[in-house]
């Protein structure tokens, strides 16, 4: 059969329709192979589907998929000097760099004499074909990750998850206070942390949801002003008195966004300081509501723990 003349179909109708039933690799690879036809996939974006961009295996894998394994294509990047001799690559333009590239069938494997610019690189490339989500996480402790980070900031993407590790070092300090107005960007937020990370980290915004283990930090004042729809915290430091506090001013109109609320310590206990007039253990399965009767909440108590669920009053 000759040629299919893909870049002489009208932009809107079939032109739109051929886009729309092409694969994530597909799209990826035939974004490669002229910078006319790289030009008309960045057009096409608005009716591009939406993925979901995980960063995994110390920056060297990225995984892009739309909610399932079946549609996932992985692009490798890899560091190289000299020359690399395989019959299967070829040379593509990416963010203006000219790369070594091997196709497969589910991925490709990318070369870049530098591999922090060429990570960086891919990712914007991404986010010119596709409306992305992005899912990435330090416990690699690569170098990659606070620049990339900041950068994703920057370029106002949304995070599907975002994972920070603490271990107490400036670096985090500085980079959390370059973040922390940002939260608003990311979905799920997830902390985990030394118990004493040498700083307190101060939100100055919030995610959708919210999750941090060792959370020894995270101050009754700090909660208090969440405004998350889902917080849990794990190995807390707050107690009854405490619990008392934040239940009494959810009764009142606080956390107006809460769905879920789940904490874990070690001073939750079944003793004398009572939640809302209520030993821990009696609250348990207690159904509560706010005093102007539009919330209500199940209570999951035992010792060392607490949970609610909150649901509107039809």
């Amino acid at each position: 059969m000759p040629p299919f003349p893909l870049l002489r179909l009208p932009r809107l109708g079939p032109g739109s329709r051929v886009f729309k039933s092409l694969s994530i690799g597909e799209k990826i690879k035939l974004s490669f192979c002229s910078k006319r036809i790289s030009t008309q996939i960045n057009n096409a974006r608005l009716y591009c589907q939406k993925v979901m961009v995980h960063v995994r295996k110390l920056y060297r894998y990225i995984e892009v998929h739309t909610g399932s394994k079946k549609s996932a294509f992985d692009i490798f990047n890899y560091s190289h000097s000299g020359i690399i001799d395989n019959p299967n690559m070829q040379q593509y333009q990416i963010e203006g760099h000219t790369v070594p590239v091997i196709s497969f069938a589910k991925e490709i494997s990318i070369f870049w004499e530098n591999h922090q610019e060429g990570f960086l690189s891919v990712i914007r490339y991404l986010l010119n074909i596709f409306q992305c989500k992005i899912a990435i996480s330090n416990n690699c402790n690569s170098d990659l990750y606070q620049p990339t980070v900041s950068e994703l900031f920057d370029l106002q993407v949304a995070f599907k998850k975002l994972t920070i590790y603490f271990e107490g070092s400036n670096d985090e300090n500085l980079f959390w206070k370059h973040i922390s107005n940002k939260f608003g960007q990311v979905e799920d937020l997830q902390i985990i942390s030394v118990a004493n990370p040498g700083f307190r980290p101060v939100f100055t915004s919030w995610p959708l949801r919210i999750y941090i283990a060792s959370s020894v930090w995270f101050t009754l004042k700090s909660l208090l002003e969440c405004t998350c729809t889902k917080i849990t915290l794990q190995e807390s430091r707050l107690e009854n008195k405490d619990l008392d506090m934040i239940l009494k001013n959810w009764k009142t109109g606080g956390f107006p966004n809460l769905q879920y609320l789940s904490i874990r310590s070690k001073r939750i206990k079944n003793n004398a300081t009572t939640i809302l007039g209520m030993r821990l253990l009696e609250l348990d399965e207690k159904a509560i509501q706010t005093d102007d009767g539009s919330k209500k909440a199940i209570m999951n108590t035992a010792n060392g723990r607490i949970e609610m669920s909150v649901t509107l009053f039809e």
